[in-house]
C-alpha cells in the first residue's frame, strides 16, 4: 500500500512539475508578446509625432500665403471676410414638428376586431 502511495506521489510530483514548466514558458511567450506590442506603440508614437511635425511645417501660414500668392492667377484664393459669414437666422432648419396623420387603421392581427 505505501509503495502505491509513493508512486502516485511521484507521478504527482512530476505532473506539477510539467505544469509548472508549461506555464512558465507560456508566461515568458505572453511577456515577449507583451513587450513586442509596447515595442510596436512607441514605433507608432514615433511615427506620430513626425507626422505632426511635418503636419505643422506644411500648414505654416506663411508658407500657406505664399502658395496663395504663386498660385492666385489659377485659383484666385482670397482673405475671408466678415460678410462672407451668414447669420444662424438664415438656416433653413426643418420643422421641429412632424404631423402624424391618422387616416386609416391598419388591422395587423389575424383575428377579429372587437367593437
Amino acid at each position: 500500500m505505501r509503495s502505491l502511495f509513493y508512486v502516485l506521489s511521484a507521478m504527482a510530483v512530476i505532473g506539477l512539475a510539467y505544469w509548472a514548466y508549461h506555464e512558465n514558458y507560456r508566461t515568458q511567450d505572453a511577456h515577449a508578446q507583451a513587450e513586442a506590442l509596447e515595442d510596436q506603440i512607441a514605433i507608432a508614437r514615433q511615427r506620430l509625432r513626425v507626422l505632426n511635425a511635418e503636419w505643422a511645417y506644411l500648414n505654416r501660414p506663411s508658407r500657406l500665403r505664399e502658395l496663395a500668392d504663386i498660385n492666385f492667377e489659377r485659383l484666385g484664393l482670397m482673405p475671408l471676410q466678415p460678410y462672407q459669414f451668414g447669420r444662424i437666422d438664415q438656416v433653413a432648419f426643418p420643422p421641429a414638428e412632424l404631423p402624424l396623420v391618422f387616416d386609416k387603421s391598419i388591422d395587423v392581427s389575424d383575428q377579429e376586431q372587437i367593437q
